[in-house]
């Protein structure tokens, strides 16, 4: 017998891939709608392991897997924001306050991981990775369903701290690939923002994290040594079959938000964001 050709091994290796990527975009599109947080970091740490199978070299791995996470992040957060604005849980005002701050942080967010090592952008998200879960385990439920009369009194916070929080916010999802839910979401309820209505609020402001972000890193990407399709870091059919998958499954976690307490969940989800943590620590 014969030893199959390298080639058609790779082949059929990025053939295997591709039918990962939707699965992942499922996950990632059920988590945006559920808990408005741990999406992206499910999504770049699995792209960080399945990009360089497609073609991507390893020193450029994590900014590839960012890259293209924040670009699949954009199409999630439009199904989520979309569905949780048709239950009336998106306060505008807010994410018009924010979007400014986002967008710029985002853009200069995403210069700064490009000069960061691969090594030194795995950590970061490592640690990230840490704190979300903490925060996750230790923190108050995130998902509240609340069908008094008061449940739409929510006043809008559009403060000047809000608005300088966009900044920050959108600076630091564009370092550790994500649409900012973890730091969105606490904000707005320590304004006093229903817990589903904060969701809501920053599915929205996702999809200025993703287009910013993902624009950065497009803008921002190395001349060549990157596989066909993708433009500058990201990685535009493994971004499509992920945003594919996650725009179709984002509305169920939307369904599920509004029924569900969240607080088992949470709890298995941070356990889970500790998992990957120590992953991406120890596979450097």
């Amino acid at each position: 017998m014969h030893a199959p050709h390298p080639l058609r091994s790779v082949r059929m290796l990025s053939s295997v891939t591709y039918l990962i990527f939707p699965l992942l975009g499922a996950i990632a599109g059920v988590l945006a709608g559920l808990l408005g947080v741990g999406g992206g970091l499910v999504l770049v740490a699995a792209l960080a392991w399945l990009l360089p199978l497609q073609g991507v070299p390893k020193e450029f791995a994590m900014q590839a897997a960012l890259a293209t996470s924040l670009a699949s992040i954009v199409f999630t957060a439009l199904s989520s924001a979309r569905s949780h604005a048709r239950r009336g849980s998106v306060l505008w005002p807010t994410v018009f306050a924010l979007a400014p701050g986002l967008l710029i942080g985002g853009l200069c967010g995403s210069w700064v991981a490009v000069q960061l090592s691969g090594a030194v952008l795995r950590w970061i998200v490592a640690v990230y990775c840490l704190l979300a879960g903490a925060q996750l385990l230790f923190g108050q439920p995130r998902v509240q369903f609340d069908t008094s009369p008061s449940a739409t009194a929510d006043a809008a916070p559009r403060d000047p701290l809000i608005a300088a929080c966009g900044l920050l916010i959108g600076a630091l999802s564009a370092v550790v690939g994500i649409g900012g839910g973890s730091m969105t979401v606490p904000l707005l309820i320590w304004h006093g923002v229903r817990p589903v209505r904060a969701v809501g609020t920053s599915s929205a402001c996702g999809v200025a994290i993703g287009l910013a972000s993902a624009a950065g890193y497009a803008l921002h990407g190395p001349s060549g040594g990157l596989p066909q399709g993708s433009v500058g870091f990201v990685d535009v059919p493994a971004a499509l079959a992920i945003a594919l998958a996650s725009v179709l499954a984002a509305p169920l976690g939307v369904r599920l938000a509004h029924r569900l307490s969240g607080a088992h969940l949470q709890r298995v989800f941070a356990l889970f964001l500790f998992a990957v943590g120590l992953a991406l620590a120890l596979g450097g």
